[in-house]
């Protein structure tokens, strides 16, 4: 389990207290300068900025305290009394400050420019000054004061208290199987790793079991998702403005409408690639059509266990072949007790990493069940962890990478390993097992995953219509017919699927970044092939960036056009070889 000391001591009603009382102390300051917005100097600019940056460090180390502690066992009242105690207390003091943002918002450019060459002027640095370029960028959907008060006041009590619900509901769910003859109760991380075991009635089993109890909440679930979906529009697309849900989405993301479109067409026109994958692999498993149960199903030994121990050194010691700050970075995650890899009842399912300030070794949250995919999975987490650390030159404000490029660090973290165990592996069956492997994980990032966001326009838009969660699971059901064609035997309890999916309720519309940077990551690691010595110095640097340039600015410095569909494509080239090798065994 991870050590949250680093954070706070202890969750003692005393120790929360003055951290609260400091945190009101920093926002007196703030308010102190209200009355005199209108009179700011280059100088008053950059102190308000500072106190800003200053507060919002206070606020992210009590919020993430609770968060993780929270994460860490769903079910502990205590935890849970926290979590909605700072929740609550955060949203109020946090409203009190929003007339500064607000206010340099809604600043005419002419004055706003004059501002930001006075600021530099005081000595206002790289990050001060993006920060407040970025603040502009979505001057045009922000509410007056009291408006944008009462959502943050409504969202903490409202859609933020039944996101709580919902993760609570789903990580207390649990599952029964027989296993070896004995009947067992398991986690949902427990249950899905029986996707992946070598026994297909296993699988099978594994995938109903998760179906029956989807389908026995699912009119709890779908009325959930419902209000998650209309308090979204009306919020985002009603009060704000914005074009389409999907739009809050991208400009969030700072990424164009077209290139997210690009990306979305572009792996729709190439899920072919895919069937023709799931094709020999049905051939490879003896059968004439894949049956979705074994859309994820090993070859040869793949039930064999790896020892967290053996994940462990797997992952730093590839990290460290690749560059030596890979590794440094990484092996401070374990080093400071910032990873729970156990798996118990309650704790959240999954897997993520929490990057809460520059200054700290981020937290790790995964779900060790000792499969091959897990050390995938911990490579994966390492890697953003990483990426967090080689940004820790920047502020609190812009050191968090926008959703697209928070992926790049990760897949490519994740192929690395991959590609340094097939290196290692002569055996063809080994060999044929580990790029099964990765196609797998390559269909499950990126096309899984935009089709995920293709549902979910769908969905929006029906529950619109006040369509029923029954026809959200038609659609969700015609979504897989579409992403298979011919090529899978769809059983018919996946269409409950999607009700068990947090991405869809927690940040809708954030799977295409998946998709964004598994496809950015398979262009970039083709380059690293090409030249790995130049390649690693540049690919320190766009990782160093963290949130602090807009991605396309990133990019182009890797003379990456996110918008030309041209280079989407060029990573679903690289799937198609991939293909070629495991046909060829």
């Amino acid at each position: 389990r991870w050590d949250l000391s680093d954070l706070l001591p202890d969750a003692a009603d005393e120790r929360i207290g003055a951290a609260l009382a400091q945190i009101e102390r920093r926002v007196e300051e703030i308010e102190a300068g209200r009355a005199t917005l209108d009179e700011l100097t280059g100088e008053g600019l950059l102190g308000l900025v500072r106190l800003y940056e200053a507060m919002t460090e206070e606020m992210t180390i009590l919020g993430a305290y609770a968060g993780l502690r929270f994460s860490a066992d769903t079910q502990d009242e205590e935890a849970i009394a926290l979590r909605n105690r700072v929740n609550h207390e955060l949203t109020g003091l946090g409203n009190r400050i929003l007339f500064f943002p607000l206010w340099w918002k809604g600043l005419s450019e002419d004055r706003a420019g004059e501002l930001e060459r006075a600021a530099a002027a005081a000595g206002a640095d790289p990050d001060a000054s993006f920060y407040l370029l970025d603040q502009r960028r979505l001057r045009r959907y922000a509410l007056d004061e009291s408006s944008e008060q009462l959502i943050n006041t409504k969202d903490a009590d409202g859609i933020g208290g039944l996101l709580t619900v919902f993760s609570m509901l789903t990580n207390r769910l649990t599952f029964k199987m027989e296993i070896d003859g004995r009947e067992q109760e398991l986690t949902r991380d427990e249950l899905i790793s029986q996707f992946l075991s070598a026994d297909g009635t296993r699988r099978q089993s594994a995938y109903q079991e998760l179906g029956r109890v989807l389908e026995h909440e699912s009119k709890v679930l779908g009325q959930i998702y419902t209000h998650r979906v209309r308090d979204w529009h009306s919020e985002n697309v009603k009060l704000r403005g914005y074009a389409s849900p999907l739009a809050v989405r991208n400009l969030s993301n700072d990424v164009p409408d077209e290139a997210v479109e690009a990306l979305l067409d572009t792996t729709e026109r190439n899920a072919v690639l895919f069937h023709r994958y799931f094709q020999i692999k049905a051939g490879w498993l003896g059968s004439d059509r894949l049956r979705r149960y074994d859309l994820y199903a090993p070859f040869g030994e793949g039930d064999r266990r790896v020892d967290y121990s053996d994940a462990v050194e797997t992952v730093l010691g590839t990290f460290a072949a690749f560059h030596p700050r890979f590794a440094h970075e990484a092996r401070r995650v374990f080093e400071h007790g910032h990873i729970d890899s156990e798996i118990r009842t309650g704790k959240r399912g999954g897997a993520f990493c929490a990057s809460v300030l520059p200054r700290l070794t981020p937290w790790v949250h995964v779900n060790y069940t000792g499969r091959l995919r897990d050390v995938a999975t911990l490579a994966h987490e390492m890697g953003h962890a990483i990426h967090g650390m080689l940004a820790s030159e920047h502020s609190i404000l812009t050191f968090h990478p926008s959703l697209p490029l928070a992926e790049t660090a990760s897949v490519f973290a994740e192929i690395l390993v991959t590609e340094r165990l097939l290196a290692a592996t002569e055996d063809p069956q080994s060999r044929r097992e580990l790029l099964a492997g990765a196609l797998d994980d390559i269909y499950a990032t990126v096309v899984r995953q935009a089709f995920f966001v293709r549902f979910e326009i769908a969905a929006h838009a029906a529950i619109l219509e006040n369509r029923t969660t029954e026809a959200l699971c038609d659609l969700y059901l015609e979504n897989l017919e579409r992403q298979f064609g011919s090529s899978v035997e769809i059983a018919p309890e996946f269409r409950y699927e999607w009700l068990g999916i947090p991405h869809l309720y927690s940040v809708p519309f954030y799977c295409y970044a998946y998709a964004f940077g598994q496809l950015l990551v398979l262009a970039l690691y083709r380059r690293y092939q090409e030249d790995p010595e130049s390649f690693r110095a540049g690919y320190l640097r766009l990782l160093s960036y963290g949130g602090a340039a807009r991605p396309q600015a990133i990019l182009a410095e890797a003379d990456i056009d996110i918008g030309d569909p041209g280079f989407w494509q060029g990573g679903f080239d690289v799937v198609a070889g991939m293909i070629d090798r495991f046909e060829a065994g």
